[in-house]
C-alpha cells in the first residue's frame, strides 16, 4: 500500500490506475478505524480494482464544544490495517492540503442538513458536505462508499452528488455492529465499562420499536414507551422517530422507506444509529 500526502501525489497514482483501464473507489474516513470501516474497504474491493481510503480528521464538523481535540488519532495502526485489508492507496492530507491559505467555499445541502443531527449539531453537516466535495474531486473516483450508520450523511452526500454532478456512485454499506448490537464507531472507545455494558440496549429498543411499529401499534405511544425504556437504562435521548429514509421527514405510520433514527447519550459519549421499519 502506498500514502500520498498531497492532491498531487494522488491524482498521479490514480492517473497510472486509470491509463491501465482500473476502476477507483474511495472510502473516506477520519482515522480510528475499526472492523466497520475495513467493511468499507471490502465493499469497494468488489466494486473496483483500486481502493483509495482517505483519513483527514475534519474541523470543519465539529463544533465548538465538541471532541476535535481528543478525536483519536492513530495513523500508524490505521495504516496497517488498512494494508492487511487490502487499500491500495491511503490519502493521508495535512490540514493545509485541504482547507489552504484564505479558503473561502462552502458546501451546504439545505433541507436535508435540519433535522436529527443537523438541529443537534449545527454547521456540522457544511463541514461533511464541503470535505466530502473536496475528497470527491481530488480522487475523481468511480465509487465511493460510506456506512449506513450514519444515514443523515449518507443522504446528504448522495443529494450533493446529484446536485453538483459529481460522477461517482454513492454506495451505502451495512452498519456493523459488535455481538450485542452496538453499532461499530470510533466513539464507542469513549465509553466507560458500565456504560458499554447497557450500550447494547440502542440497538434493541429500534429492533424492538420496529417490531411493534410493523405489528400495527401506533408511532406515538410506541416511540414513547422506547424513549422510557432507554432513559431509564441511563441514556439522554436527542431524538427518536420515524423518518422517511431518503427525504428525513418525520413519519407518523410506516411507509415503503421508513427507517427509525435515535440519538443518545450515555455520559459524555454520543451515540447514533437506526434500523428500517418495513411495512406489512
Amino acid at each position: 500500500m502506498d500514502t500520498a500526502r498531497t492532491v498531487v501525489a494522488l491524482r498521479a497514482k490514480i492517473r497510472t490506475w486509470r491509463s491501465a483501464g482500473d476502476r477507483i473507489a474511495l472510502v473516506p474516513t477520519m482515522g480510528a478505524l475499526h472492523a466497520g470501516h475495513l467493511s468499507l474497504i471490502e465493499a469497494g474491493k468488489r466494486r473496483a480494482h483500486r481502493v483509495v481510503a482517505s483519513i483527514f480528521v475534519n474541523p470543519k464538523q465539529f463544533g465548538a464544544n465538541e471532541d476535535l481535540d481528543r478525536y483519536p488519532r492513530q495513523e500508524a495502526r490505521d495504516a496497517e490495517l488498512l494494508r492487511q485489508a487490502g487499500c491500495d492507496l491511503l490519502f493521508l492530507p495535512p490540514a493545509d492540503a485541504v482547507y489552504p491559505a484564505g479558503y473561502a467555499t462552502n458546501v451546504s445541502v439545505a433541507g436535508l442538513d435540519r433535522p436529527m443531527e443537523g438541529a443537534s449539531r449545527p454547521g456540522h453537516f457544511d463541514g461533511v458536505a464541503t470535505v466530502v466535495t473536496k475528497l470527491l474531486l481530488m480522487a475523481f473516483p468511480d465509487v465511493a462508499i460510506f456506512g449506513e450508520k450514519d444515514w443523515q450523511q449518507l443522504a446528504i452526500i448522495r443529494r450533493l452528488a446529484i446536485d453538483l454532478n459529481i460522477p461517482a456512485e454513492i454506495v451505502g454499506a451495512p452498519i456493523i455492529r459488535e455481538a450485542d448490537g452496538l453499532a461499530m464507531s470510533s466513539r464507542n472507545a469513549y465509553l466507560q465499562p458500565q456504560q458499554r455494558a447497557v450500550a447494547g440496549a440502542l440497538f434493541r429498543t429500534l429492533q424492538a420499536a420496529a417490531s411493534t411499529i410493523t405489528g400495527g401499534a401506533a408511532v406515538t405511544d410506541t416511540l414513547s414507551a422506547a424513549r422510557a425504556g432507554l432513559e431509564s437504562a441511563g441514556f439522554r435521548v436527542d431524538y427518536l422517530l420515524l423518518a422517511d429514509e431518503q427525504t428525513l421527514q418525520p413519519l407518523n405510520q410506516p411507509v415503503p422507506g421508513a427507517r427509525l433514527f435515535v440519538a443518545a447519550k450515555l455520559g459524555a459519549t454520543r451515540l447514533i444509529d437506526n434500523f428500517p421499519v418495513i411495512p406489512r
